[in-house]
C-alpha cells in the first residue's frame, strides 16, 4: 500500500518552523501532480485570495514544491460545470493541505460534499493530509467552535468533526486542540486554542467515555505514518495526550507507536499518568526527555519564534553599536530583514511582523545617526590635538603666563572640550560623549 500520512500542526503552517515537516511529507508522497491547498477554512474572508497566494508562494519558495488552489470557498464551488475539475484535482493530489480560518465554517461547507470522502480515501489508499490550526480542529470526532466561544462569547460546546483520526486507528475517538500552548493573552489564559483551562475542563467533561484530547503546541507537528503505525512529534513544542485533568506530554523528537498512544490514553483514563514505554521518546533541541504529567499546565509566557529572533538581532545590533562595529550593525539589520522575509507568508504573525518592522526601522534610524559622525569615538579622533593644546597650556602655566593658559582653556571650551583641573593634573571630556581624556 502507498504511503499514508496525516500531519496535524498546531500553528506555523507557513512559517520557517514547519518547512522541514512539509518537505518530509512531500518527499514521502511526491509532488506530481502538485499538492492542493484546500482553501475552505478562510473562504469567507475578504483577503482569501491573498492568503491563498501567500501559501502557494511559501510552498514554492520555502518548501520547494508546487501547490494548486482547490478553489473550494463554499459548497457552491462544488456545484456546476467546474465542480468535476475541482474534485478530480483533490482526488489526484498527493498532498491536501489546509490551515487557518474558521473550523465551523469549513465543516458546514464540507459536510454535504465529497470532500470528507476524498480525505479518508487518501488516508486509506495513499497520500497525505496536512491540516493546521483551524483545519486541524476538524480532524477529530469533536471540534471546538473556537470563533463562537472565544470571539462571540457562546457557552462552550462541541461540534461534530470529520473524525479522520479513526482512519489512523479506529480506537482514536478524539478532539484535536491546536494552539495548545498559546500565550497571547498575557495575564489571562489563552492556552488550549484560546479556551483556557476552565473552559477546556468543562468541555472535556462532556466528551463520551473513551474520548481523548490531543493538544498540539504552536509551531509543532504530529505526523501519523499510518502504514507504519507510528506517530512522530516535530517542531518547537510538544504534543499532549489529555484525558480529564490528567495528561502526558510527548516532546519534540518523540516517536511512539499508535498502539502505545492509545494505551497511554487508557492509562490516563483509569489512573495516574505513567511513563512513555522504553524507547518511546528521545530528547531533541532541549526538550524534556520522556513523558511529563500535569493536571493543570501553567500558562506560557514565551515569545513567539519570530519575536525571539528579532530580540536576539536587536541585542546583537546594540552590542555592535556600543563596540563601534559598523559592519556588524549592518549585518544585524540585514539578518532581521531576512527573518521578516522568511515569515512573510504566515498571516497569523501579521501583528508580530509589524513589531519587528518597528525594531528594524529603529535600527536603520540609529545607523543613520551614527553615519553622520561615524562609529569611531570622537574623543579618540580629536584626542591628540587636545593633548597638544593642553601641553601648551601646561607650559604657559609653568611660565606663569596665566592669560595664555586661560585663553587655551576658553577656546577648547568653545569647541566642546571641557578641561578639568585636579590635584593629579588636568583631564578633559568632550561634552555629550561619555569618558574623559587622559590626565596631563
Amino acid at each position: 500500500m502507498s504511503t499514508r500520512l496525516l500531519t496535524v500542526m498546531g500553528s506555523g503552517e507557513t512559517a520557517p518552523t514547519m518547512v522541514k515537516v512539509h518537505r518530509q511529507v512531500v518527499d514521502a508522497v511526491g509532488s506530481e501532480p502538485p499538492g492542493v491547498l484546500l482553501d475552505t477554512p478562510f473562504g469567507f474572508q475578504v483577503n482569501a485570495d491573498d492568503l491563498a497566494a501567500r501559501t502557494v508562494t511559501y510552498f514554492a519558495q520555502s518548501v520547494g514544491a508546487p501547490l494548486a488552489v482547490a478553489g473550494v470557498r463554499s459548497t457552491q464551488d462544488l456545484v456546476g460545470p467546474g465542480a468535476d475539475a475541482i474534485v478530480a484535482g483533490l482526488a489526484a493530489a498527493p498532498v491536501v493541505f489546509s490551515g487557518p480560518g474558521s473550523p465551523t465554517y469549513a465543516l458546514r461547507q464540507w459536510r454535504s460534499t465529497v470532500v470528507p470522502t476524498i480525505l479518508r480515501e487518501k488516508l486509506t489508499y495513499g497520500g497525505a493530509v496536512t491540516f493546521s490550526s483551524a483545519a486541524a480542529l476538524t480532524l477529530g470526532a469533536f471540534t471546538v467552535p473556537v470563533y463562537e466561544i472565544y470571539k462571540a462569547g457562546l457557552d462552550p460546546y462541541w461540534e461534530q468533526g470529520l473524525d479522520l483520526l479513526r482512519s489512523v486507528d479506529d480506537r482514536l475517538c478524539a478532539a484535536v486542540v491546536p494552539h495548545y500552548d498559546n500565550a497571547e493573552g498575557g495575564t489571562y489564559d489563552t492556552r488550549f486554542c484560546y479556551l483556557g483551562e476552565q473552559r477546556l475542563a468543562r468541555l472535556q467533561a462532556e466528551l463520551p467515555e473513551g474520548a481523548v484530547v490531543l493538544g498540539v503546541d504552536e509551531h509543532t507537528a504530529l505526523t501519523f505514518d499510518i502504514g507504519a503505525g507510528r506517530a512522530t512529534v516535530a517542531g518547537l513544542g510538544t504534543v499532549t495526550v489529555r484525558v480529564g485533568g490528567r495528561s502526558e506530554v510527548l516532546p519534540s523528537g518523540s516517536t511512539i507507536t499508535v498502539s502505545d498512544l492509545v494505551a497511554m490514553a487508557d492509562r490516563l483514563r483509569h489512573g495516574p499518568a505513567a511513563a512513555i514505554p522504553a524507547g518511546g521518546s528521545h530528547t531533541t533541541g532541549g526538550a524534556t526527555s520522556g513523558a511529563s504529567t500535569s493536571s493543570s499546565e501553567g500558562a506560557g509566557s514565551r515569545l513567539s519564534p519570530l519575536l525571539q529572533a528579532a530580540r536576539a538581532y536587536d541585542e546583537r545590533f546594540r552590542r555592535a553599536r556600543a563596540a563601534g562595529d559598523a559592519p556588524e550593525m549592518v549585518a544585524a539589520i540585514l539578518d532581521t530583514e531576512a527573518e521578516l522575509w522568511q515569515w512573510r507568508a504566515d498571516p497569523t504573525q501579521s501583528e508580530e511582523q509589524d513589531r519587528v518592522r518597528a525594531t528594524l526601522r529603529t535600527m536603520v534610524d540609529t545607523l543613520g545617526s551614527v553615519a553622520e559622525v561615524g562609529t569611531r569615538d570622537p574623543a579618540k579622533t580629536i584626542g591628540p590635538y587636545v593633548e597638544l593644546a593642553l601641553a601648551l597650556r601646561t607650559a604657559a602655566r609653568v611660565g606663569r603666563r596665566f592669560e595664555d593658559a586661560d585663553r587655551v582653556r576658553r577656546q577648547l571650551a568653545e569647541l566642546g572640550v571641557e578641561v578639568r583641573d585636579g590635584s593629579e593634573g588636568s583631564s578633559w571630556v568632550l561634552r555629550g560623549v561619555e569618558g574623559a581624556g587622559p590626565s596631563c
